[in-house]
């Protein structure tokens, strides 16, 4: 059975129990038995580890960190990875698209969780209609059920 960490340095905007059914419903869907890790953290954080591991300057709303990169990410192994998300910046786009916060913040998640499982939507167009497809079927499985 999947395994769901929280851990809130800041409040992520989505009740714990929101987090755990949103990621294990996905991961039920796709098939993949994992543990992930979900932080949320400030934007000060956010931007610390958006330059050290991509080399870009300012926060982020979301960055995955994969136990085992590339292709396929970590499917086969129980510790898939961790996503840390930035609630501030996804409040900001949240705003910016006329949407729900909550609903920004389900989406970040999902992206997060495809990215660890070896998505990657900056690879090519091809790929990007992939992710973006796979995230909005996602979340219309889940919160349509």
């Amino acid at each position: 059975m999947a395994t769901i960490l929280l851990t809130e340095k800041t409040p992520l905007g989505l009740a714990a129990g929101a987090v755990d059914h949103l990621l294990r419903e996905a991961l039920r869907l796709l098939g993949a038995d994992h543990e992930v890790s979900v932080t949320a953290v400030g934007e000060a954080e956010m931007a610390e580890l958006n330059r050290s591991y991509r080399g870009l300057e300012g926060a982020t709303d979301v960055l995955s960190f994969a136990l085992n990169e590339g292709e396929g990410g970590g499917v086969g192994d129980y510790w898939l990875g961790d996503i840390v998300v930035c609630p501030a910046v996804a409040a900001r786009h949240a705003h910016e698209a006329k949407r729900p916060v909550a609903e920004e913040v389900r989406w970040v998640l999902i992206h997060g969780l495809l990215h660890l499982l070896g998505y990657d939507h900056e690879r090519d167009a091809a790929a990007a209609r992939l992710m973006r497809e796979k995230e909005q079927w996602l979340l219309h499985q889940i919160t349509t059920a």
